[in-house]
């Protein structure tokens, strides 16, 4: 059995364990803040949420863990049998990932934990922010999923990324990033009622 180690803090450990739920696989849920302990280090080489424990086998970064899931339970499928449409599933989710949920995740000390982050990081970082969300308005397609009409990888990166990077934009920006975009608010909407998605979230109480 899966062993899905973290917490549901993170929004990728929730991302891993839907996916774990929409794939159908048994997994077990064990609690592992992040931290630099040799233990945790072990399955996660910077020590981050979440990682996976496979017959004495441990993998990390939530891309990874899904193209491992992706090919040890094929259905239901989440990339498009055609190699170029596959590709741009990823590319979207790339997007996502890297050009605006972790431009956001700089603002995340202050937003979340009472830290403070420098103004010239915080200015860097809604320019950034925005210029993320025009490269992610590019590729979008919302018919009626991310990447066009059938559920992909992407649409969980959808939820999961824009939920936290759209928490910290308001609370540091006050820039809600769904605004002007009734499309992509639609998407967030439909996928919440995703059943896989619903459970984890059901799951946080």
């Amino acid at each position: 059995m899966i062993k899905l180690y973290g917490l549901t803090m993170s929004n990728y450990y929730s991302l891993i364990k839907a996916l774990l739920i929409e794939k159908g696989l048994e997994f077990e849920e064990v609690k592992a803040p992040p931290t630099q302990d040799e233990d945790n280090l072990a399955r996660s080489p910077m020590g981050k949420m979440p990682s996976i424990g496979v017959d004495g086998g441990y993998m990390s970064e939530s891309l990874a863990i899904a193209a491992y899931l992706e090919r040890l339970q094929p259905q239901p499928a989440l990339l498009p049998p055609d190699p170029f449409t596959a590709g741009k599933v990823m590319e979207l989710t790339c997007h996502i990932k890297l050009d605006v949920e972790l431009v956001a995740r700089r603002c995340l000390p202050e937003a979340f934990f009472g830290q403070t982050v420098s103004e010239e990081t915080k200015a860097a970082t809604e320019q950034d922010l925005k210029r993320g969300m025009r490269a992610v308005d590019r590729l979008l397609v919302c018919e009626p999923y991310a990447a066009g009409s059938e559920l992909t990888l992407a649409d969980f990166y959808t939820f999961f990324s824009f939920g936290l990077a759209n928490a910290i934009s308001q609370k540091m920006f006050s820039l809600d990033l769904l605004d002007g975009r009734p499309a992509l608010s639609e998407l967030m909407a439909r996928l919440a009622e995703q059943p896989s998605i619903a459970a984890v979230e059901a799951a946080k109480g």
